[in-house]
């Protein structure tokens, strides 16, 4: 199946800015703490406003997101155990991700 716009696996970055994950000056793109598939899961349409879990983002990095993705691939787990900046920081291999990337250039 043909995508249009965009090639498949490319991504529009967005504005150069800080990363709010491992603070470097970078372009930068939107990663929605609650995953756009499961918005409409009733586990979470229970518990989050329609509006709630489309603004809930973080502007991060591409070398920050694919590390998100990367370690935590479900996105059910990313909704439920990972919904916030902290919630992400506070586990240890996204931790270790961040440390490493922000030595990078």
């Amino acid at each position: 199946m043909a995508r249009r716009g965009k090639k498949y696996g490319q991504h529009s970055e967005g504005p150069e800015g800080t990363c709010a994950m491992c603070g470097r000056e970078k372009p930068l793109t939107e990663h929605h703490l609650i995953p756009r598939a499961v918005h409409r899961k009733r586990y979470f349409a229970k518990r989050y406003s329609r509006e709630e879990m489309v603004s809930r983002t973080i502007m991060v990095c591409r070398m920050c997101h694919r590390g998100i993705h990367r370690i935590i691939p479900d996105e059910k787990e990313l909704a439920r155990d990972y919904h916030t900046l902290e919630l992400l920081m506070a586990d240890e291999r996204i931790a270790r991700h961040v440390a490493w990337v922000a030595k990078q250039r």
